[in-house]
């Protein structure tokens, strides 16, 4: 008898863990799929407004992309080209020369006094970040090259990426947020994939070298989980979509730069908190994702929720560091 309820109890045990994993998925789609209604029935009243301050600059913009276009003599290789990887790639770099400087040198202090990890990267080992440079070059020019040459070819054979005519606001505004949930949810999941043990330390072990990380870090990782984690889940919406080339151009250096902040160990007033991220480098096992929605529903975020860092994780409004206004509980020691 004992050995039946145990049998009974073993098998009670997957189907369980199968009916939280299903019950995490639908509320998910429940999540993602309301959000994304709710994007389309406001986008005629809410963005009719913003699409007043896009057609005051769009004829701006649309003059700079016909002029691209005669510069380039309307070669749509070249177009896709640099509207997808020389600019994303310019604001990449020049977003992390200013932290570099900042990492190595420990000033300008407006930018160090912000650093979430005190104590730490101040300053960084110059030997240390020179390997991350290289490796995300390596990235670059190795893989992300390669797999945004490709998604060019599939997105010329499903229509015209490089027209002459810039999309609406609204429809920019739709592709984006969809792109945003497209990564939320390849990108989590394959995350949490390679912090498998049997795949961290062979892959993932290289990015979280850096348990304090800093910006050019974002991209500091093996090649199979750049290709894998990196890259894909911010290809896979465009792709989808279609989308024009400047729609890419936008999405891509968005993401650049938002995962740059994300790991660049400071938290600077009027940018996205990096205290989510920052926190699964210092612990490991928290905080897989970019939105952190799966993070929620599938309760990865709970021991980052009794944190400070929690408490911390805002949009900074003033010129007070958070590590001064809400800062750390004092050492039982102390």
């Amino acid at each position: 008898m004992r050995g039946a309820a145990a049998v009974g109890t073993g098998a009670a045990g997957p189907r369980r863990q199968e009916g939280q994993v299903w019950d995490s998925v639908k509320k998910g789609a429940f999540i993602l799929g309301s959000g994304l209604f709710v994007l389309l029935a406001f986008r005629n009243s809410l963005t009719w407004h913003l699409q007043r301050f896009w057609g005051a600059s769009g004829d701006f913009w649309q003059t700079q992309w016909t002029k691209l276009h005669l510069l380039l003599g309307g070669n749509e290789w070249a177009l896709f080209f640099v509207a997808t990887m020389v600019v994303p790639t310019l604001a990449f770099w020049l977003f992390n020369a200013v932290l570099m400087v900042a990492d190595l040198t420990g000033r300008p202090a407006f930018i160090t006094r912000y650093r979430i990890q005190l104590g730490r990267n101040d300053p960084v080992d110059p030997g240390k970040l020179r390997q991350a440079v290289r490796t995300v070059l390596y990235n670059q020019l190795f893989l992300s090259m390669p797999m945004v040459s490709g998604m060019f070819l599939l997105m010329r054979w499903r229509g015209n990426p490089c027209g002459p005519e810039l999309p609406t606001f609204h429809w920019v505004l739709l592709e984006l947020s969809v792109c945003g949930l497209l990564e939320e949810i390849f990108f989590y999941y394959s995350h949490r994939l390679f912090h498998h043990p049997a795949l961290y330390k062979h892959i993932h072990k290289v990015h979280h070298e850096w348990t304090a990380p800093v910006g050019v870090v974002a991209l500091y990782a093996h090649p199979l989980e750049h290709v894998l984690s990196n890259m894909l889940p911010v290809l896979l919406g465009p792709a989808l979509l279609g989308s024009h080339a400047a729609t890419t151009m936008l999405w891509f250096t968005l993401a650049l730069l938002v995962t740059t902040v994300s790991h660049c160990g400071y938290h600077l007033p009027l940018l996205p908190s990096p205290e989510f991220h920052d926190f699964h480098h210092l612990k490991f096992n928290q905080c897989y994702g970019v939105l952190g929605v799966l993070d929620r529903l599938h309760g990865t975020d709970a021991t980052f929720k009794q944190t400070k860092a929690y408490e911390r994780h805002l949009l900074l409004l003033s010129l007070t560091p958070l590590s001064e206004s809400i800062p750390d509980a004092p050492k039982k020691d102390q």
